[in-house]
């Protein structure tokens, strides 16, 4: 399909973060916390990583980082970023809890990393993220593990599509990238923070995207959305918005026991942008072809491995540790690209504040 300027610069700001770094703009420096003014020079024994790092090389950069952890990671079906982040952590992991709303592609996801890893320690969890009843039963679930948790990553995401309200009356996008885990995190609060030491502060990854940066979040119609002024991209942009707000507060409000980022993987197809509810609207914005394949021509893709990298950085580069609430993309921190409605504290403070009324819980650390 033809692209005009303006769709150019749409699927730019969509899909292809860009930065440039110089002395005074330190790749690992966070807005949202304090550090000495210099340009950062990472140790030595750490590399540098790029757009093309894998998840495997941030794995085994990482192995004795991951060693003796344990890490649930939502959202893991064949085919995704989450599979892909599961199948290089279990190589190290002590534990790595994979979830899924579909009981048979979770079984084969467990069943092609037991393959490859035949030692590797899979303890697969039923979940609906987009229910909150589903989030209240699998984190009863969790709690009544005998292993605390280290790292939990917010893979999990749904469909780019028609609007579409959940049981609980929320909009799917929304329900499945932030509020169910926001309340899956609540729940489990006492299991991550029961890692922390003097020497250790747990994490909590968020997906996100640099989509986020076409729409902020509407407080207004969180609780009762808006069919009307409904779009699918938008909807998409907002829980990203979201996610990235929620690592914010998260970290704040946590005071050091808890330390959350969000992620952009990048463009990369993954079943998740294979579905048919989404398909129309995905070719609609040019990000598909009429064939249903990546648009290469209008911007390039990332492959699995890579878009997964950024989210196990995120997740084990002691680097990020003085960087609570960053945003990574590109496999480094990336906060000057964050829009201002998505980096706002108040803004921050606000969704929080909504969001427990909502699921009717509140956060205690």
């Amino acid at each position: 399909m033809p692209f005009s300027s303006p769709m150019i610069y749409i699927l730019l700001l969509l899909l292809l973060p860009v930065r440039i770094f110089g002395c005074g703009m330190d790749p690992y420096q966070s807005p949202f916390q304090v550090r000495p003014p210099s340009c950062f020079h990472p140790p030595t024994s750490l590399p540098k990583f790029t757009n093309t790092t894998t998840a495997e090389d941030v794995a085994t950069v990482f192995a004795k980082q991951i060693r003796g952890k344990n890490v649930l990671i939502t959202g893991t079906s064949m085919n995704g970023l989450g599979f892909e982040n599961a199948r290089v952590v279990a190589k190290h992991a002590n534990l790595v809890i994979i979830t899924g709303y579909n009981a048979e592609r979770l079984k084969l996801s467990e069943q092609a990393i037991k393959k490859e890893v035949p030692n590797a320690n899979i303890r697969p969890l039923l979940v609906d993220l987009s229910s909150l009843a589903a989030v209240r039963k699998a984190a009863a679930e969790v709690n009544a593990y005998p292993e605390p948790l280290h790292v939990v990553i917010h893979n999990a995401a749904t469909v780019i599509g028609p609007f579409k309200l959940t049981a609980d009356k929320l909009e799917s996008q929304m329900a499945t990238a932030h509020f169910g885990p926001f309340l899956f995190t609540k729940l489990i609060v006492p299991k991550i923070l029961a890692t922390g030491t003097t020497k250790y502060t747990p994490r909590v990854v968020f997906l996100s995207s640099s989509a986020h940066a076409m729409s902020g979040v509407d407080l207004d119609t969180l609780a009762h959305p808006d069919k009307e002024k409904y779009t699918p991209f938008s909807a998409y942009a907002q829980s990203k918005s979201a996610t990235i707000l929620d690592a914010i507060e998260l970290s704040k409000r946590s005071k050091g026991k808890i330390n959350a980022y969000s992620v952009s993987p990048g463009a990369i197809f993954t079943n998740i942008n294979q579905k048919e509810e989404s398909k129309a609207d995905m070719q609609a914005f040019g990000i598909l072809t009429a064939e249903g394949l990546p648009n290469t021509a209008a911007f390039p893709w990332k492959t699995i491995p890579e878009g997964a990298a950024t989210t196990l950085i995120a997740a084990f580069d002691p680097r990020l540790d003085t960087t609570p609430g960053a945003y990574l993309a590109d496999s480094v921190v990336a906060n000057e690209l964050i829009a201002s409605h998505s980096s706002d504290p108040e803004t921050a403070t606000k969704l929080w504040t909504i969001t427990e009324k909502i699921v009717g819980e509140q956060f205690t650390f």
